[in-house]
């Protein structure tokens, strides 16, 4: 059986959607941050890279999100949510796949820069932020001729992407409010049998059993 091991309030929770979604059996290992935030030595010693998500299957251990929903897809789930390279759709997914490694980047680029106004620091504070907004706007333009990000289907990349929108507010990312196509692409996530059961879960209010 696939052991999700979840650090709380992180992107892990895309990974419990994800099994959800595939009505795929998994054990879930909780793991408490530490009063500075970061995660505990226990869940880093799992991996040498030391992140968060990370399964275990068997005898591999695996981490970084977009690995771990195509591995559990094409493993376990006969392809389901995935997109080939025959498919007229492929570099959506590809592109909507990696989206979310693209504005966690600019996230943190941001908060090492702290707002900082004076000299250099402005200037790329400046340019984060309209790679950001600009990023943003694309997304909510391709939602506005898509139901999903890759097209027609729920895909993973929809479990990649979704984090950027939902949860990353929460942490002082960029909101959504002024698009609508986005807000519109949520509220379709939200009613999604499988998020909603991850979510209380895994999702950043959940709570650990026990």
């Amino acid at each position: 059986m696939i052991v999700i091991h979840h650090l709380g309030v992180s992107q892990s929770d895309r990974i419990v959607w994800l099994m959800e979604e595939l009505g795929l059996p998994y054990e879930l290992k909780w793991h408490h941050r530490m009063p500075n935030r970061l995660a505990p030595p226990e869940l880093l010693a799992l991996h040498p890279t030391a992140t968060a998500p990370v399964i275990q299957d068997g005898d591999k251990t695996l981490t970084e999100s977009a690995v771990i929903v195509e591995y559990l897809c094409h493993r376990y789930g006969g392809g389901r949510f995935t997109v080939s390279p025959d498919q007229p759709n492929y570099t959506d997914y590809l592109y909507w796949m990696h989206f979310n490694n693209n504005i966690m980047g600019l996230f943190f680029a941001k908060r090492a820069l702290g707002g900082r106004t004076e000299g250099d620091s402005a200037l790329w504070d400046t340019l984060l932020n309209r790679r950001e907004d600009r990023s943003y706007h694309f997304a909510d333009q391709r939602l506005a001729n898509s139901p999903y990000l890759a097209g027609p289907e729920f895909t993973c990349a929809d479990v990649m992407a979704a984090f950027t929108f939902t949860s990353l507010p929460l942490f002082g990312g960029r909101a959504v409010d002024d698009l609508p196509n986005v807000r519109a692409y949520v509220e379709r996530l939200n009613a999604r049998p499988a998020y909603r059961k991850a979510m209380e879960i895994a999702g950043p209010g959940a709570k650990p059993p026990g």
